[in-house]
């Protein structure tokens, strides 16, 4: 391609770009309107934001290290606990499974007698493990790992507002930020997946991937001069995507490697890839598209 046909092709791209990014700002608008609404349903019906594992609720987590049958084992508990959740943990190479790991709403020696009386020998520490938490336990770490999130979404949105001291760019990273915690439970939620306090800790981290990606755009679209406002939004978008990507990439591999051995990671990985797609979306097209609106809007008023 010659130096005037990539110019010219440059030039159509931002034309275009030009023209339709605050139609843009319609996709992630409707998103947002969707996700508010979906969760005051969710609220209404489950009177929480999200639903909520052992480690959060109350209850039992027993793991047998024998083997058993897998269904077998499942429809004996689910006849005899109303609430119930069963996993296998499969060696990594070989994918045999070496343990189950048996969630329960029912007290450690209830669970126990009830899995010693099916296998027809006793449990010991040798072949088994229990662990049992209060439920006033686990509501108050619920609590404590909720004012943890809040905590650091405000600390994150005074930083903000000290690098830019401009309300527009700096919201417009919070807000961007936001949508990325909000979408990425609409969509835990629609997966039906039951959050641990490993999963919270994962929204933690997503607001630091999160406000990464948009500090990089809005310093490289603001503080820099050299070039228009499109090559400048172009240029943190090869950085930006290559990032996230890289992040993107590195977490799916680590997702498939401990799908078979591990609850905890599995959750925390799972909720990472999820947040990260949305993170593209919110970074590129709300994010780019307000402070593209910004930028011209300050430009024609001088």
């Amino acid at each position: 391609m010659t130096e005037q046909n990539q110019t010219n092709s440059e030039n159509t791209k931002g034309n275009w770009y030009d023209r339709y990014y605050k139609k843009l700002l319609i996709i992630p608008i409707v998103l947002i309107v969707f996700c508010f609404v979906y969760m005051g349903v969710f609220y209404s019906q489950n009177n929480d934001f999200f639903l909520k594992d052992i480690s959060l609720k109350g209850g039992t987590s027993a793991t047998i290290y024998v083997d058993v049958d897998f269904d077998a084992l499942s429809q004996a508990l689910m006849q005899e606990f109303d609430e119930i959740n069963i996993r296998e943990v499969s060696d990594l190479i070989t994918g045999e499974q070496i343990a189950l790991t048996i969630e329960t709403t029912a007290d450690a020696e209830e669970t126990k007698a009830f899995l010693e009386e099916y296998l027809g020998y006793e449990l010991d520490e040798e072949n088994s493990s229990f662990e049992f938490t209060g439920s006033s336990l686990s509501e108050s770490f619920y609590k404590q790992l909720l004012i943890a999130i809040l905590v650091s979404f405000l600390f994150m949105a005074i930083v903000v507002f000290i690098i830019f001291r401009n309300p527009i760019p700096s919201l417009a990273v919070i807000l961007a930020a936001f949508a990325d915690i909000l979408m990425t439970l609409v969509a835990v939620n629609i997966l039906g997946i039951k959050m641990s306090s490993a999963g919270i800790i994962s929204l933690l981290m997503l607001i630091g991937y999160s406000v990464d990606t948009d500090i990089l755009l809005t310093n490289r679209v603001l503080k820099r001069h050299e070039g228009s406002v499109n090559e400048r939004l172009y240029d943190a978008l090869k950085t930006g995507l290559t990032m996230t990507l890289t992040s993107l990439v590195a977490v799916s591999v680590a997702l498939i490697v401990v799908k078979s051995f591990s609850v905890t990671l599995t959750q925390i990985f799972t909720i990472l890839v999820i947040g990260l797609i949305f993170d593209m979306f919110n970074t590129w097209i709300t994010n780019a598209s307000v402070l593209k609106w910004y930028v011209d809007h300050k430009r024609r008023r001088k």
